[in-house]
């Protein structure tokens, strides 16, 4: 009979803890506990192995899984009543913010913005899998789930349909800036017609930093738009260029060589411990006194304290921010009294992203619920 299967795992409930040889003569030795929160177990025989017993391979089909959302009830577009709609079988709880008290007595977790800690992992009885409802997991600490045999995945944005929504709302804030959305508000309040005249983009150099799905989603719509495209991709490749079609593209080294000449800089890259406050006092100075800079991507990219001595000084134009050093932002913070375009990071926040990211949502806990690996797993 052949070794067992490399994960392992005895402290969850009613699942599988050790397999042994492959295909139907599988067998799957199981801790057969019921959960101790809305447990329902579900027993079925196989015909290749034998009766309803401790050992029969697919004995364990699912049981009622714990499910935390770690956000309030109406966040991310009503993603919770629509998970729920899709797995009524399961129970769900949400926080109600951004934060997670403990994990105890939870079969999944969907993390939203909420930290992961090896503290707060810790604290976990039977939690199987932390399923993040989007692409985003520098908050989770992969190898203290890995360690737990705990699954981490995301939903990918290339599938997803959040690289297009992101991308849609980069060219709004690209718009809004160049034509001065502020202005024409204050135009409005003060009953003033024809003014402010706005930039137009035809022409202008775009400076993309990331060319994953949300920078490839950006270079195919603004093709339209008639700008000058240029780029910087972690991996840098000889043939970057001609593949994405731009007009320069070149690797992190190069970061100031794009802020010099780009009249609008996109973040759109990860948030690593490498890429932390790659907006700094030293990188914004290479930016143009007209150039606009446009985060799509996390608050820690860009320095705060440096992003408002720019602003104020006038040593750039103006900034659109999905995306903050602190979430939700302080909305008396000084630095929206300069010429900021914000929205409250729902950049893939569309009917269309939504709808399918609880499909994979979805499609992950039920694999899990008939003990598959999930897809697109990270540790």
């Amino acid at each position: 009979m052949d070794a067992p299967s490399q994960r392992e795992n005895f402290n969850h409930p009613g699942t599988i803890c050790r397999t042994y040889g492959a295909g139907r003569n599988t067998l799957s030795i199981l801790r057969i506990n019921p959960p101790k929160i809305g447990g329902r177990l579900k027993f079925e025989p196989d015909a290749g192995i034998g009766q309803k017993g401790a050992f029969c391979k697919g004995l364990f089909t699912g049981y009622q899984m714990n499910i935390l959302f770690a956000a309030s009830e109406n966040a991310w577009g009503g993603f919770l009543d629509l998970i729920r709609s899709e797995l009524p079988q399961h129970h769900f709880e949400a926080t109600g913010r951004f934060e997670v008290d403990h994990l105890k007595g939870f079969d999944v977790l969907i993390p939203t913005m909420s930290p992961v800690t090896e503290e707060l992992l810790e604290k976990s009885d039977r939690l199987r899998l932390i399923q993040q409802c989007g692409s985003g997991l520098e908050g989770v600490d992969l190898q203290a789930a890995r360690k737990r045999n705990i699954w981490v995945a995301n939903v990918p944005t290339n599938i997803s349909g959040n690289a297009d929504s992101v991308a849609e709302l980069g060219i709004y804030m690209m718009i809004g800036l160049s034509r001065d959305i502020r202005g024409m508000a204050q135009s409005l309040r003060d009953r003033k017609m024809g003014e402010p005249q706005g930039r137009a983009l035809s022409g202008r150099t775009v400076g993309l930093v990331g060319l994953g799905g949300i920078g490839q989603a950006l270079i195919k719509r603004l093709k339209a738009f008639d700008v000058h495209l240029i780029g910087i991709k972690r991996h840098h490749t000889p043939n970057a260029m001609k593949e994405l079609d731009l007009e320069w593209v070149g690797g992190p080294e190069d970061i100031n060589d794009l802020l010099k000449k780009s009249d609008f800089v996109i973040l759109c890259l990860p948030y690593t411990p490498e890429t932390k406050h790659l907006i700094n006092p030293t990188s914004i100075s290479f930016m143009k006194q007209s150039a606009f800079l446009i985060n799509l991507s996390r608050g820690g990219l860009v320095d705060r304290e440096t992003l408002q001595e720019s602003l104020a000084s006038g040593k750039i134009a103006g900034a659109g921010l999905d995306v903050f050093w602190e979430e939700p932002p302080d909305l008396n913070d000084t630095i929206f009294s300069y010429n900021v375009l914000a929205t409250p990071h729902i950049a893939g926040s569309t009917d269309l992203s939504i709808r399918r990211i609880v499909k994979a949502v979805a499609n992950n806990i039920l694999r899990l619920e008939k003990n598959k690996e999930p897809l697109y797993v990270k540790n």
